[in-house]
């Protein structure tokens, strides 16, 4: 028994043991012990939650994998402030105070990093939406890409050429954006087509037909499809429609079908013009001499 009450004395005295000591601030073993108690009891939490509770609920469910990600990823954005300011409260400091006496400098923080709390109130919104998910196949202006993860302030987007882009979460909110995973019909996609005046426009569609029905990834149902569209400056214009299923890869199926499209043109004799513009060149000597209707 006394043995006890000696070991239980010693724990306190080392628990109480003060590793800081300042005017207004002292940290000891204890409160050290209790911050470390609290990240690990918060690691435990997520990684239980994680890997059983979440995944058990997704399989039941059948969740899909990005709105997976964007669960996890939420409940992390949750349980990491809540574990920083207990750990923060349980080492005795008291971040109110702290806020009160950096709000000047909170002020012109926030003020200079403006875009950036924007792309963090994005990045909620689009895991809480999901209108952006990972795997989606997305058109951003002049990039194609799929989504490989999306953060709290940017997400990164592998473009067709095998590069990563990191993209702002704003870009993805705000902007115009096409989301070709949420397409639940086929997609239609067209090429234009010039070829010489005079050209026979009945053989030009055949041929066009032709070079649509060829290529192994273009889809026969629905029908590819021809329109004449203008009588050009320099050029009769038509536009090939078709359908494909290869949304990322689809200027090589374009490719395909021009160099196609000309090997046609060239076997049936149609040309395919290049830009002409005639230039008339007014000689004043010529046109005032006598006889020419000058004084007319």
């Amino acid at each position: 028994m006394k043995t006890l009450r000696d070991f239980l004395t010693t724990l306190r005295q080392f628990l109480n043991f003060e590793l800081i000591k300042l005017k207004s601030y002292t940290l000891t073993v204890a409160d050290m012990c209790s911050a470390l108690l609290i990240i690990f009891l918060a690691w435990a939490f997520l990684y239980v939650l994680k890997h059983y509770v979440l995944r058990l609920f997704f399989r039941r469910k059948g969740v899909a994998p990005g709105q997976q990600f964007a669960i996890n990823q939420l409940v992390k954005y949750i349980v990491y402030p809540v574990t920083f300011l207990l750990t923060f409260q349980a080492i005795g400091i008291q971040l109110s105070v702290f806020l009160a006496g950096a709000a000047a400098l909170l002020v012109g923080i926030g003020l200079g990093l403006q875009q950036t709390f924007k792309d963090l109130f994005s990045g909620i919104i689009l895991l809480i939406e999901g209108t952006v998910k990972i795997g989606d196949l997305l058109v951003i202006g002049e990039t194609i890409g799929i989504v490989k993860e999306i953060g709290l302030r940017t997400s990164k987007v592998e473009t067709r050429d095998e590069t990563v882009n990191i993209v702002p979460n704003s870009k993805l909110v705000e902007d115009i954006v096409t989301n070709w995973s949420h397409n639940n019909r086929l997609t239609r996609f067209n090429l234009d087509v010039g070829v010489a005046y005079g050209s026979n426009v009945s053989l030009v569609r055949d041929l066009l037909l032709k070079a649509g029905s060829e290529h192994k990834k273009v889809l026969q149902h629905p029908d590819t499809d021809v329109q004449f569209r203008n009588f050009g400056a320099s050029s009769l214009d038509f536009k090939l429609f078709f359908y494909s299923y290869e949304f990322l890869r689809i200027e090589s199926v374009k490719s395909d079908l021009r160099f196609r499209i000309d090997e046609l043109f060239r076997q049936n004799k149609i040309n395919i013009p290049f830009p002409q513009q005639e230039v008339w060149f007014r000689n004043e000597l010529i046109t005032a001499a006598p006889g020419n209707g000058a004084n007319a």
